[in-house]
């Protein structure tokens, strides 16, 4: 427990304040020093103090297992930062803050975190992201397409055709940088049918001025932005009927209040043959839903979106929608 900063942060503070509430990261630091005759409880909950006139023990110990703590209690103190973890954690930042180097306009965010956290995947808390200035940390996700004949894509760098790439490669892919940094879309888009599954998405007949984009799950930041371009074209959403795919319409339409669910009355007749057992949860609001997914509800089963999908039916739906 001594190897640990939280443990030897745990003595140190005990030593400058005089008393050490028990934290779930200190637990075994603090169970440890609870047992030494040098401290007592001090009435309150959860916390010991430290006996007057044992000072030097603790002292002694602080220098066994962190003999550089006095060089680390210098430097809390000349921030003003208390000797806890959550100080430390201040302490580290401000240090790792004045050692960035020079960052462009724009990183990514693992990249930022890297930087200015301990590591790449660590939060990016406000204070860290304050350290980086007028940098800005992007998510960097992208949106797969499947465009539309006469489809460009512009950008102050100059201008592509997106139909024809994706005839020659099936799909593309739009950066969030980009749709970030002033692309627009030129051509007609009648409807955008965001797909949730990736098979779908593959799968489903092209429908002559529809853009398809994947939307996978949760990971709807960059699809928002695409969105954002086609305030004018019908939005239809197409995912699994189950209790997050709810979730995920319900999330979409807090960005797109318009956002049209593609639920067909055929989608019925795989119910029995198809049908998944699976628990919906009680607190779910079901209100506003289709009838299907009401039903689907009650007897607790799920439908996968990937057998309708190449139906002959679908693409007729879906161009009834709009």
């Amino acid at each position: 427990m001594w190897r640990t900063t939280e443990g030897r942060l745990a003595a140190l503070e005990l030593l400058v304040r005089g008393a050490l509430k028990r934290r779930r990261a200190q637990a075994a630091a603090w169970d440890a020093l609870a047992e030494l005759p040098w401290t007592r409880r001090t009435g309150r909950r959860d916390e010991i103090g430290l006996v007057e006139g044992r000072r030097g023990e603790l002292a002694a110990l602080l220098d066994r297992i962190w003999p550089a703590w006095g060089a680390a209690l210098a430097e809390l103190t000349a921030r003003g930062l208390p000797p806890t973890p959550d100080g430390w954690a201040a302490l580290e930042d401000a240090q790792r803050a004045e050692g960035l180097p020079a960052l462009p306009d724009q990183i990514n965010r693992r990249t930022a975190a890297a930087l200015a956290a301990p590591h790449a995947k660590a939060a990016l808390t406000g204070r860290r992201l304050a350290a980086l200035g007028e940098v800005e940390a992007t998510h960097d996700g992208s949106v797969r397409l499947r465009p539309p004949r006469g489809l460009v894509a512009r950008t102050p760098r100059g201008a592509v055709d997106l139909a024809a790439i994706a005839a020659v490669l099936g799909e593309v892919s739009l950066p969030e940088r980009a749709l970030k940094g002033g692309l627009a879309l030129e051509g007609t888009v009648r409807a955008v049918l965001l797909i949730e599954n990736l098979g779908a998405f593959c799968d489903l007949a092209a429908i002559e001025g529809w853009i398809f984009a994947h939307v996978p799950g949760w990971d709807t930041a960059t699809v928002i932005r695409l969105l954002e371009r086609l305030t004018d074209a019908a939005v239809v959403h197409f995912g699994d009927l189950d209790p997050n795919g709810v979730r995920i319409v319900q999330h979409l339409r807090g960005a797109r209040p318009d956002l049209r669910w593609f639920v067909p009355p055929f989608w019925e007749e795989l119910v029995e043959a198809k049908g998944r057992r699976g628990a919906w949860p009680a607190d779910l609001d079901l209100r506003g839903t289709p009838d299907l997914v009401r039903r689907l509800a009650a007897r607790d089963l799920w439908l996968e979106q990937e057998p309708i999908a190449v139906d002959p039916r679908t693409a007729a739906a879906l161009e009834a929608m709009v």
